[in-house]
């Protein structure tokens, strides 16, 4: 089994590497990026310090490889944070030096596609932090919103228990990042609904494991960061949510039936099920399709549990992932679900 520690938190005043694994889209919208670095700053106290390829679309692997070896061999960057997620940070991983890494534990938070570099972390001993990246969480127009500002003032600069509660309301609906307007005023929400739990009749606890289901899948089809003993996972925690690029009930439920005939599903106590992302600029729904596309995932998330993890707690609808607010959730870390009490706690 990998030994698995939290790394030393960052202190106000100690500086932060903003780096982009993914993709470099920084340089193509630098508003919200910018208005994230101001709030690293200005909120949290911390000293951004970006790297070469942070700006740069089209870096090579190779190139964002050595930002992320520089943030973490650096002694006086005490966290890493990604700008925003991407599509390919797959083929960074084999540039990727673990010795260098693990000699240097340091908190990395991330989402989306930064699923692999968690993942990565995860089996090199290291606790990293699933949520709030630059351009998504701290560029939000006008203000963060309140949950994700204290959920990550939290991962950041304590360690301990911290309760994580379902969001009054809720938002999906993305503007143009190209647009001034969109920074104007604060992104329109609606009621949040609650939390849907499943085989709610006991307390479990356990380490996390998953991320964004695109990219545990894609990593599964390459064999890339899955344990080959998995009772690696055995009674642990599994977050699973998707994109923006809001894969079919269907699509969702062939992962899931994938993880479950390689003998993977079964082996978590729990699965929190991220609220789906139900609009994008390629499909933006009404909000009655939108209602009827989560009802789809969540539908295709039970048939497959049914047939592959039966009495595996389920809880719908946690405020992680693609959604706003999004709260940031300790990976590898502990996670608590109390299903008699509706109560989810991580450790940070």
């Amino acid at each position: 089994m990998t030994m698995i520690s939290y790394p030393p938190k960052p202190s106000p005043g100690d500086r932060i590497a903003v780096v982009s694994p993914g993709a470099g889209l920084p340089g193509l919208f630098p508003r919200p990026f910018e208005l994230g670095l101001e709030r690293l700053r200005e909120d949290y106290g911390l000293v951004p310090v970006e790297y070469p390829a942070t700006r740069t679309m089209g870096a090579t692997p190779q190139q964002r490889a050595d930002d992320l070896h520089a943030a973490f061999a650096d002694p006086d960057v005490k966290a890493v944070i990604a700008s925003i997620g991407g599509d390919d940070q797959i083929t960074v991983l084999p540039f990727l030096d673990r010795e260098l890494i693990r000699a240097n534990p340091k908190p990395f938070f991330g989402m989306s596609d930064n699923t692999n570099l968690l993942m990565y972390l995860r089996n090199t001993g290291i606790v990293g932090y699933h949520g709030a990246t630059v351009m998504t969480a701290l560029g939000r127009p006008v203000r963060m919103d309140p949950l994700t500002a204290d959920s990550l003032r939290a991962a950041l600069f304590t360690s301990g228990e911290y309760e994580l509660r379902p969001a009054e309301r809720w938002n999906d609906v993305n503007r143009d990042w190209a647009e001034p307007a969109t920074f104007e005023e604060e992104p329109e929400t609606r009621p949040g609904g609650g939390w849907i739990w499943r085989n709610a009749d006991r307390v479990v606890e356990g380490r996390s494991w998953g991320g964004c289901l695109e990219i545990v899948g894609w990593l599964l089809m390459a064999d890339r960061e899955i344990a080959h003993d998995l009772s690696e996972y055995d009674s642990g925690v599994l977050l699973l949510e998707t994109s923006e690029e809001m894969p079919s009930g269907e699509e969702v439920f062939r992962v899931l039936r994938n993880m479950g005939e390689r003998g993977l599903l079964q082996r978590f106590s729990a699965l929190l099920m991220g609220r789906a992302k139900t609009w994008s600029f390629e499909c933006p729904n009404s909000p009655e399709d939108a209602d009827r596309y989560a009802a789809e995932q969540r539908d295709a998330v039970l048939r497959a549990m049914r047939v592959y993890a039966p009495n595996t707690m389920i809880v719908f609808d946690v405020d992680f992932g693609h959604t706003d607010p999004q709260f940031v959730i300790p990976y590898g870390g502990l996670v608590r679900v109390d299903g008699p009490a509706r109560r989810i706690t991580v450790t940070y």
